[in-house]
């Protein structure tokens, strides 16, 4: 944790909020699946959400920071960054999926996960961890160990959890483009759905 502690003047800037910095903002740190890969931007999950967000609570606002082909390292590299240029009030984590394409250890996930959760915190925000599953040709012992990451996490640090980001289309074969990884604009109003169900009590 020696380089969150070494990033701490930042995070201490991001806490120094008062009322008139703004509207609270909810801050998300994705890869493809959240930054709209394939289509249009506005017709992604996180766009979607903003919408919703500026109809039913018209004061927050949405940071879409999210980074296709993103690593859980990569978000770790950029938290402090963005907590500091946004002060959000709520961070949506939802990396993890590029890692286990890649066959990364799980540790190493666990710790730039945590890293990013803690800088959350440090920065006086609340944290939505997304979680994401392998499939099984990796291997039962890896894909146990990929998905139990997220349930570790939001028990040991007391954050929000949504398991499975792509669970309400997981079975779904024409959800996703022609390369199986990414949905397709049509599902994305059942993401947002999914997220908001996790997301809104937050916002209180």
């Amino acid at each position: 944790m020696l380089a969150l502690l070494l990033a701490w003047p930042r995070l201490a800037a991001a806490q120094d909020r008062t009322p008139g910095d703004g509207a609270p903002t909810v801050l998300v740190m994705g890869d493809s699946l959240s930054a709209a890969y394939g289509m249009a931007a506005a017709d992604g999950w996180v766009a979607l959400m903003a919408e919703r967000l500026a109809a039913r609570q018209p004061r927050w606002d949405v940071v879409n920071a999210s980074i296709s082909g993103e690593t859980t390292a990569g978000g770790r590299s950029r938290i402090v960054d963005a907590l500091a240029r946004h002060r959000p009030e709520v961070v949506v984590i939802a990396l993890g999926a590029n890692d286990g394409l890649r066959g990364l250890p799980t540790q190493q996930t666990a710790a730039n996960l945590a890293y990013m959760i803690g800088a959350a915190h440090g920065a006086g925000a609340r944290v939505l961890l997304v979680g994401m599953q392998m499939p099984p040709n990796l291997g039962a012992e890896y894909t146990r160990a990929f998905a139990g990451n997220y349930t570790v996490l939001a028990e040991r640090f007391d954050v929000a959890l949504l398991p499975f980001l792509l669970e309400p289309i997981a079975l779904d074969a024409d959800a996703y483009q022609s390369d199986n990884l990414h949905p397709v604009a049509e599902v994305q109003p059942r993401l947002r759905d999914h997220v908001w169900a996790a997301l809104e009590p937050l916002l209180d």
